[in-house]
């Protein structure tokens, strides 16, 4: 079953203007998350971009760049917005979305979306990580509630960027969202729900028209994600202290 893995990658940004080209051990941040999603083997990979800049970045590093239009509302949008450009025929059946600010995103984590979508019957999937400090107060993080199936997974109930469920167990969303195409085709067709307005969490269109999210929960510290100049700082420590 084909998956092709598609990386949003905008050049706006609010907190960190540009990031997607910020410098990272010699490379762009948008390259570096490109070469570990490439190492995944998780499946064909492309970036959906909105301007020449990123998509020159991409090019540069070998890869394939689909332009889009800079005005898309969200980066889900202009995910599919890539696939109608690069998969007209719908040789594709899962759309992997892995967010273009993650340089280091581990290939267990993009191997793991995909597999619980092709071993269930979730629409798409999502993952987690466990929570084991206070992070879980800061309204960047955004907590899952899972009714867990087995040990590390079931089906997500609900997200938020406050501390839920009451006295935990927390857990770290981790942004990488396998769908099955028809799903994604029909979540860009709805309108943005309630409660994704009140939290600003794409996920909760989803839950809100009654679709179904499988999340698992995997036992590792959460990738970096590059959001603000602190964070870009730490990416750039963490790459000199790896050499990842």
């Amino acid at each position: 079953m084909s998956a092709l893995i598609i990386i949003p990658a905008r050049t706006a940004s609010t907190r960190l203007p540009n990031k997607m080209l910020a410098d990272i051990g010699g490379k762009p941040l948008i390259v570096r998350t490109y070469e570990s999603v490439i190492a995944s083997q998780a499946g064909d990979v492309i970036v959906a971009c909105d301007g020449e800049e990123i998509a020159g970045a991409i090019r540069g590093a070998g890869g394939t760049a689909v332009l889009t239009d800079p005005d898309l509302p969200s980066g889900t949008d202009r995910v599919f917005a890539a696939l109608t450009q690069y998969d007209p025929s719908k040789k594709y059946e899962f759309v992997i979305n892995v967010q273009g600010d993650m340089p280091f995103i581990a290939a267990e984590f993009i191997r793991g979306a995909r597999v619980i979508v092709e071993e269930s019957n979730y629409d798409m999937s999502t993952l987690a990580t466990p929570i084991n400090d206070d992070a879980y107060l800061i309204d960047s993080v955004v907590k899952p509630v899972i009714a867990f199936t087995s040990r590390n997974s079931g089906r997500a109930l609900y997200f938020s960027r406050s501390p839920i469920p009451h006295s935990g167990p927390y857990f770290h969303h981790v942004g990488i969202y396998c769908f099955r195409r028809k799903t994604l085709e029909k979540y860009v067709s709805l309108p943005q729900s309630p409660l994704e307005k009140i939290e600003k969490l794409e996920q909760l269109r989803i839950l809100e028209n009654d679709m179904t999210i499988g999340i698992t929960v995997v036992d590792q510290p959460s990738p970096i994600s590059v959001d603000t100049p602190v964070d870009l700082e730490r990416a750039r420590e963490f790459h000199a202290a790896s050499g990842h």
